[in-house]
C-alpha cells in the first residue's frame, strides 16, 4: 500500500510538471500538423529535383558524388569538432598541469622552511576552512540557487502578465510588508527583558555569522586572486627562461640582491656627493689662483714701472736673488755645522749601542737558531698534517654526502610503504565489511527461517522486482483500458458540448419570446388608456 502511494506520488508529481510545462494537445497537434505539411513540401520539391536531374546525363554518378561530398562535409565538421575538444583537453591539462607544478613547488617550499607541528597547524586551519565551506557556506548557497531556480522556473511557467497584473502584485506586496512590520512591532512590545537579552545575543549571533561569511568569501577571493598571480608568475618565468635563459631570483637570494643593490647606490650617491663637493672646491680654488695671479702680474707691472721711473730697473728682481742666495747659504751653512757635531755624537752613542746590543743578543740569537730549527720541522709536519687532514675531510664529506642521499631515499621509502600500508589497511577493512555482508546474506538466504529469509537483500530486490513487474501490468492495463475508452468518451464529449450549445440556444429563444410578449402586453395598457381619456 506504501510503494503504491508512493508511486501514487511520483506520477502526480509528473502529471503536475507536465501540465506546468506548457505543452497543450492543441499546441502539439499544431507542431505535428505544420510537421507534416512540411513534409509534404520537402517531399514535392525532392520529386521536383528529381524530374529536373532525370534529364541529365549521368545524374546518378552526379547524386553518388554528391552524397560523398556531403559525407566528407560531415566527416570534416566531426574531426575539427573532435580537433576542438582535443586543443581543449590540452589546454585543461596544461592548466592542470601548472597548478600540480605549483602545489608541488608550494609542498616543497613548506616542508623545506618549516616544522611539523607548523604545518600540522597549517593543515588544521585548510581542513576547518575546507568544512565550513563544505557544511555550512556551499549548501547554504546550493539552496538559495534551488529556490531562485525554481522561482524563475515558477515564473516562466505562468502566462505572461500585463502591467496591472504586475500593479496588483506590488499592492499585495506592500500589504504583507506592512503586516510583516506590525507583527515584528507586537513581537518587540510583548518581549521580556529576558527575551530583548536573547535578542541581543541572535543579533550579535547573526552579525558574527555576516562578518564569517565575508571573511570566508574575502579569503576565497584572496585564494582565486594568489592562484591567478602565481599562473601568471608561472607564465612570466617561462617566458624570462625562454628569453635569457638564466635563472630567475626567489625569496632570500633576491632579497640579498636587492639588499646589495640598495647599499651600492647609497655608496655611489655618497661619493657623487663627494665628487660634486670636491669639484665645486677645485673650481673655487682655481678662481682664487686665477685673481692672486692677476693681482700679482698688477703689482709686477706697477713696481718695474716704479723701477724705470727711478732708473733702476731689475732692481726688484737683482734684490729678492740675492736676499734668496744668501738665505739658503746661511741655511746651509748652519746645517753642516749641526749635521758635523750630530754625526760625531751619533757614532759615539751607536757604537756604544751595538756593543750592547750584541752582548745583550748573544744568547738570543742561539736560542733563535735552534727555534727556527724546530720551527721548520714544525712546517714540515703541519704540512703533512694539513694534507693527511684534507684527505680524511673529503672522504668524510663524500660519505656524508652518500649517507644524506641514502637517507632521503630511505625516508621517502618510508613515506611510500607507510602511505601503502595505510591504504591496504583501508583496503582490507573495506574487504572485511564486504565479506561480513556477504556472509551474512548467504546466512540469511540459506537460514530455513522465512523471517531472516526476508531479511536478505536477494529476496528483498526480487520481491521488489515482483511488484514493479505487477505495477507495470496494471499501468498497461490501465492504459489499454484508457486507449479504448478514449475514442468513445472523447465523442460524448462532444455530444454534450452540442446538447449545451442547443440548451443555450433554446434558453436565449425563451428570454427574447417573453421579452417580446411583454412590451406588447405594456403597448396594448397604453391604447387602452387613450380610449378611455
Amino acid at each position: 500500500y506504501e510503494e503504491l502511494m508512493e508511486a501514487f506520488k511520483n506520477l502526480h508529481k509528473e502529471c503536475e510538471q507536465l501540465k506546468t510545462s506548457g505543452l497543450s494537445a492543441a499546441e502539439i497537434r499544431r507542431d505535428i500538423s505544420a510537421m507534416e505539411e512540411e513534409k509534404d513540401q520537402l517531399i514535392k520539391r525532392v520529386e521536383r529535383l528529381k524530374k529536373r536531374v532525370e534529364t541529365v546525363q549521368n545524374h546518378q554518378r552526379m547524386l553518388e558524388i554528391a552524397r560523398q561530398l556531403r559525407l566528407e562535409k560531415e566527416r570534416e565538421e566531426s574531426l575539427a569538432q573532435q580537433k576542438q575538444e582535443q586543443k581543449n583537453q590540452l589546454f585543461h591539462a596544461e592548466q592542470r598541469l601548472q597548478r600540480a607544478q605549483l602545489q608541488l613547488k608550494e609542498m616543497h617550499h613548506a616542508v623545506v622552511d618549516s616544522k611539523p607541528e607548523s604545518l600540522m597547524k597549517k593543515l588544521e586551519e585548510e581542513i576547518n576552512f575546507n568544512s565550513y565551506l563544505v557544511t555550512e557556506k556551499i549548501p547554504r548557497e546550493l539552496e538559495s540557487k534551488k529556490n531562485s531556480t525554481y522561482f524563475l522556473q515558477k515564473v516562466v511557467a505562468e502566462p505572461a502578465m500585463s502591467q496591472s497584473d504586475l500593479n496588483v502584485l506590488e499592492i499585495k506586496i506592500n500589504e504583507v510588508n506592512a503586516q510583516m512590520n506590525q507583527l515584528i512591532e507586537k513581537r518587540m512590545m510583548k518581549y521580556e527583558p529576558m527575551d530583548s537579552k536573547f535578542s541581543m545575543y541572535r543579533q550579535q549571533a547573526s552579525i558574527i555569522s555576516r562578518k564569517k561569511e565575508a571573511k570566508a568569501e574575502e579569503l576565497q577571493a584572496a585564494k582565486e586572486e594568489m592562484s591567478s598571480t602565481e599562473r601568471q608568475m608561472l607564465q612570466k618565468t617561462n617566458q624570462a627562461h625562454e628569453l635569457e635563459g638564466s635563472e630567475v631570483l626567489k625569496g632570500d637570494e633576491f632579497k640579498h640582491y636587492v639588499n646589495k643593490l640598495r647599499s651600492k647606490n647609497t655608496f655611489y650617491k655618497k661619493k657623487r656627493l663627494e665628487i660634486a663637493e670636491i669639484t665645486a672646491e677645485y673650481g673655487v680654488l682655481q678662481r682664487t689662483e686665477e685673481l692672486l695671479k692677476q693681482r700679482h702680474e698688477a703689482i709686477q707691472q706697477q713696481l718695474q714701472a716704479i723701477e724705470d721711473k727711478k732708473g733702476i730697473s731689475g732692481y726688484s728682481y737683482t734684490q729678492e736673488e740675492l736676499e734668496r742666495v744668501s738665505a739658503v747659504k746661511s741655511e746651509m751653512d748652519e746645517m753642516k755645522g749641526r749635521t758635523l757635531d750630530n754625526m760625531s755624537e751619533m757614532v759615539k752613542k751607536l757604537n756604544t749601542m751595538v756593543a750592547e746590543k750584541k752582548a745583550s743578543l748573544a744568547p738570543v740569537i742561539k736560542e733563535l737558531r735552534q727555534l727556527r730549527q724546530k720551527c721548520q720541522e714544525l712546517t714540515q709536519e703541519c704540512d703533512e698534517k694539513k694534507i693527511q687532514y684534507d684527505s680524511c675531510a673529503a672522504g668524510l664529506e663524500s660519505n656524508r654526502s652518500t649517507l644524506e642521499q641514502e637517507v632521503k631515499g630511505l625516508l621517502e621509502e618510508c613515506v611510500q610503504e607507510e602511505s601503502n600500508y595505510r591504504y591496504i589497511n583501508c583496503m582490507k577493512t573495506n574487504l572485511e565489511i564486504q565479506l561480513q555482508r556477504a556472509k551474512e546474506e548467504v546466512k540469511a538466504y540459506v537460514s530455513p527461517d522465512p523471517q531472516e529469509r526476508r531479511k536478505a537483500i536477494r529476496e528483498q530486490y526480487t520481491r521488489m522486482i515482483l511488484e514493479q513487474e505487477n505495477l507495470g501490468k496494471k499501468l498497461r492495463e490501465k492504459q489499454k483500458v484508457v486507449r479504448e475508452s478514449h475514442g468513445p468518451n472523447m465523442k460524448q464529449i462532444k455530444m454534450w458540448q452540442d446538447f449545451e450549445r442547443l440548451m443555450e440556444c433554446k434558453r436565449e429563444c425563451f428570454l427574447k419570446q417573453q421579452n417580446q410578449t411583454a412590451i406588447g402586453q405594456v403597448i396594448q395598457e397604453g391604447g387602452k388608456d387613450r380610449l378611455v381619456l
